[in-house]
């Protein structure tokens, strides 16, 4: 396949400290991407001289458009769009209700960019779609969930630009609710609690938010790329749409590629293009696998990886999904199942603390993979198994089930390295952090983990015993519970997952109540 791969179109765009925004690249014709060679961001009149005016159309056109566009849901799901605009328009005419309307723009996971490049750079085309669906809906609020400061200071000016906002006597009332950057920020249920005035946090309660969303209206909720191709696809129509990407699934796609590449980069390509063709254009390979999904997607192996296309069919033929569209290559001098730890232990301590699968489960599951790497055995390996299965379907919300996803994949995929941790002395290869991970800090929202800025590993603090000095009475175990486990006779098994921030306090307990003084934290890598 002969593509043209358009040159760099990101022009050097600092906005805060380690907020840089990745390069930003295109395969055939820019679609989302305009205009991006010529500025920085498009504010209101950039973008109208670039894209033009937006049609007016019926609820029953777009419900046709969105159905003929093939458009899915872009932040991970990949619900068909048509379906969720169908079943708000039902309850809210069944119900004599008003609607609204939410666009997720939280990005808690670092090898997802794309939402973060359409927000501070073409924030007006998400609006587009956003204020259609609000239009013909009747909604009375459009909400706009972000994390950064940067991303939330450019849809603020985009509203501004338009002359919205959150006035009394507004027909509709649009307003930007700021969530703190963790992994599970993204979960809808999440940003509807924040902007209903509760926590930003899952609820645990399965409504469908097309039923009751903001103020109990009917809600339509979807992802900010979703909003920006429906706004890409209304101004095409269906068939011009159509004339880029794969068969049954036409247009193109946003896709962020990090891991083992120079640099973090974000590529608008049509679908159908082949993976390695992607990989290529960002100075990369399939290398020993190419994690697809992102953390909570799958890893497949090299062989597929120059086979597959940037199309669902091709991937879920093997067992992948693109997600959010994150593709993370893995350089063939690396330890896969090293680097894989490291995010491992991350995703555990981005839980958001409800429920025991998040709680107990994933740092389980990171202490027994980490087990694995330092020679624990067929047993440790039986053991992580064991727990991957407990976790499975049991969580408050889908971070549980994805990052046990993660890791199984992660063993499943790498069966050479896994036998040498396994029955060897490890596979003799560093782990450097190739893949991106944010530093995790107290929240003050969630008891926990926020995002900061820089990649960085999860918190140095480790659990130690002193041998000499413990009796087994396993007080540490019921004030710790997510750390430390019991061993058969009763003695703490640390698991050796790091201590995340939001568990310091709990340990810092489990080592005053140590009736034998056999417990302490350090600092580093000792043990």
């Amino acid at each position: 396949m002969n593509l043209p791969a358009m040159p760099d179109r990101s022009p050097a765009l600092r906005q805060g400290a380690g907020d840089v925004l990745p390069d930003v690249r295109t395969v055939g014709l820019p679609r989302i991407t305009a205009g991006f060679d010529e500025v920085e961001r498009l504010d209101r009149v950039t973008h109208l001289n670039v894209h033009g005016s937006m049609p007016t159309l019926t609820e029953g056109e777009l419900l046709d458009l969105s159905e003929l566009m093939g458009l899915r849901g872009r932040g991970g799901a990949g619900f068909p769009f048509y379906k969720k605009l169908k079943a708000v328009g039902e309850a809210a005419r069944r119900r004599g209700s008003p609607t609204a309307v939410v666009v997720n723009g939280c990005e808690g996971e670092p090898a997802c960019r794309k939402d973060a490049v359409i927000l501070r750079r073409a924030p007006h085309l998400m609006l587009d779609g956003a204020l259609m669906c609000a239009e013909i809906l009747g909604a009375r609020e459009l909400v706009i969930s972000v994390t950064r400061d940067s991303n939330e200071q450019s849809v603020r000016d985009a509203l501004a630009e338009r002359g919205l906002g959150t006035k009394r006597g507004r027909q509709l009332r649009a307003r930007i609710v700021r969530m703190p950057e963790r992994f599970v920020s993204g979960e809808s249920s999440g940003i509807i609690s924040a902007a209903n005035g509760g926590l930003p946090l899952p609820p645990g309660k399965k409504v469908s938010a097309s039923e009751s969303g903001i103020g109990g209206m009917p809600t339509l909720f979807s992802n900010t790329e979703t909003f920006t191709q429906l706004a890409v696809g209304a101004r095409m129509g269906a068939i011009r749409f159509g004339s880029a990407g794969a068969p049954g699934e036409p247009g193109t796609a946003m896709l962020t590629v990090s891991g083992s590449v120079p640099r973090q980069t974000v590529v608008e390509t049509p679908t159908g293009v082949p993976m390695s063709y992607i990989l290529q254009m960002c100075g990369g390979n399939p290398g020993q696998g190419v994690l697809v999904g992102g953390y909570h997607g799958n890893w497949i192996d090299p062989n597929i990886a120059s086979m597959v296309t940037i199309a669902r069919e091709s991937l879920e033929a093997h067992k992948a999904t693109l997600g959010a569209g994150a593709l993370l290559p893995l350089d063939p001098g690396l330890c896969p199942l090293g680097e894989s730890l490291r995010v491992a232990q991350w995703l555990a301590a981005e839980t958001a603390g409800q429920c025991g699968p998040c709680r107990l489960g994933l740092p389980r599951m990171a202490g027994l993979l980490q087990d694995v790497l330092n020679g624990g055995g067929q047993a440790a390996l039986e053991q992580l198994r064991q727990t991957a299965v407990a976790v499975k379907g049991r969580g408050v919300c889908k971070h549980p089930d994805g990052s046990m996803r993660f890791v199984m994949s992660t063993i499943n995929a790498f069966t050479d390295d896994l036998a040498a941790h396994v029955l060897g002395g490890g596979c003799g290869r560093p782990t450097v952090g190739v893949l991106p991970l944010l530093k995790s800090e107290p929240s003050p929202l969630l008891g926990g983990p926020a995002g900061g800025g820089a990649p960085a590993a999860a918190s140095n603090k480790r659990l130690v015993v002193d041998w000499t000095l413990c009796k087994g009475h396993g007080l540490c175990a019921g004030v710790l519970p997510e750390i430390v486990r019991l061993d058969r006779d009763g003695y703490p098994d640390i698991a050796g997952t790091p201590v995340p921030p939001h568990l310091d306090a709990a340990a810092q307990r489990a080592v005053a109540r140590c009736p034998a003084l056999a417990l302490r934290m350090e600092e580093g890598g000792r043990r």
